[in-house]
């Protein structure tokens, strides 16, 4: 009895030293598995979401000027880059045959009021009917409106900057003829306020729905490589670059905007203290769209997707994989922002050929022979 009772007792021993150390193997194997595997860990740090765009600089405010009547040039009196002022002569045009205009149209004022007078003094006294002296009085108000008109015109002779700012481009040549018109005027001169400058951007569809009216952002143009302008966005179009909406416009142009990616005019006022920027530049727009500090983040490249959300695959302290849903926030070109369904300092598979499992650990056969 004695010496089965030693037997049994050996065997549980043998048992219980055997199912410990399988079961060490199995913990030193599962840590040994996840070692392998490449993790990143839930951090926190700040995180911007930005958008990318490309723009042309322009001054806020620019005008053509152009002459309302058709007279030849006479004289140009800034050149390319002068500083003007607003009501500034700045050319004039050859005016002899408005000034022989006003000059009749002066005369047939004169003749017609003291034919006019004249009238009014017959039909008082019966002489004249009252129809005379009405045609008269015609006669006397239409020579004014001709006179007024040929004022103006002659007038029009002198060529004033309508605003301040300065000759963007060579003016036209004295001797030139300058033809009014409102489809196609010849343009004497461009003035522009180049104190206040604007880059007009265009922004994807994919993008245009996170911009928002005052939003900052930064850009840089080829001229100066080695600094970084500021600006703010201004004004959002409503409609994109081709107006493919339109259903009135040509079927080639509907054709082309469907087959091409559809952009957003976004403005943008820009900050150019130094004066330094010149229309036309090419602007490289970054705007801030959202932005948090101390935010809980992952790299994007572990974020994964399917029908039901986003998930992660976190990697547990036995080796196995979890499959985690998360709820994201902010994007920026390398992390997403999680802000549920993550704790900080979780470890996170990085590796697109990891799979899924309940356990990372494999089967060796058992545990080595003791």
């Amino acid at each position: 009895m004695k010496r089965r009772t030693i037997i049994g007792i050996a065997v549980l021993t043998a048992a219980l030293i055997a199912g410990g150390g399988y079961a060490y193997y199995t913990r030193s194997a599962a840590n040994e598995a996840a070692k392998d595997v490449p993790t990143v860990v839930a951090e926190r740090m700040n995180i911007k979401s930005t958008v990318e765009a490309t723009g042309t600089i322009r001054p806020v405010d620019s005008v053509e000027v152009s002459s309302k009547i058709t007279a030849r040039i006479s004289s140009v009196l800034v050149k390319e880059n002068d500083t003007v002022t607003a009501g500034q002569i700045v050319a004039t045009l050859d005016g002899k045959d408005y000034e022989a205009k006003r000059d009749q149209a002066q005369y047939r004022v004169t003749n017609t009021r003291a034919k006019y007078n004249r009238m009014s003094y017959l039909e008082s006294i019966g002489a004249k009917s009252k129809s005379d002296l009405e045609d008269a009085e015609y006669n006397y108000d239409t020579a004014q409106s001709t006179l007024e008109e040929a004022n103006s015109d002659a007038n029009e002779t002198i060529i004033t900057a309508p605003i301040s700012g300065v000759v963007v481009g060579e003016p036209k040549n004295a001797g030139t003829m300058a033809v009014q018109g409102s489809d196609n005027p010849t343009v004497i001169m461009r003035i522009a306020d180049l104190s206040k400058k604007q880059i007009k951007a265009k922004v994807d569809e994919t993008d245009i729905g996170n911009i928002r009216i005052g939003q900052s952002a930064t850009f840089s143009v080829d001229a100066f490589t080695d600094k970084t302008f500021t600006a703010r966005v201004s004004k959002i179009s409503q409609t994109d670059v081709t107006n493919s909406w339109d259903t009135s416009s040509s079927s080639s142009s509907s054709a082309a905007s469907s087959a091409s990616v559809i952009y957003y005019y976004v403005t943008l006022d820009v900050d150019d203290p130094d004066n330094l920027l010149l229309p036309a530049m090419t602007a490289r727009v970054v705007i801030d769209t959202a932005d948090k500090d101390n935010a809980l983040v992952v790299p994007l490249s572990v974020l994964k997707t399917d029908a039901a959300g986003a998930y992660v695959l976190v990697l547990n302290d036995d080796g196995t994989q979890e499959q985690r849903y998360v709820e994201t926030g902010i994007y920026s070109d390398e992390y997403v922002e999680i802000l549920s369904g993550l704790s900080e300092g979780e470890r996170i598979v990085n590796s697109y050929t990891a799979k899924k499992s309940t356990s990372s650990t494999k089967d060796h056969g058992g545990p080595p022979p003791m």
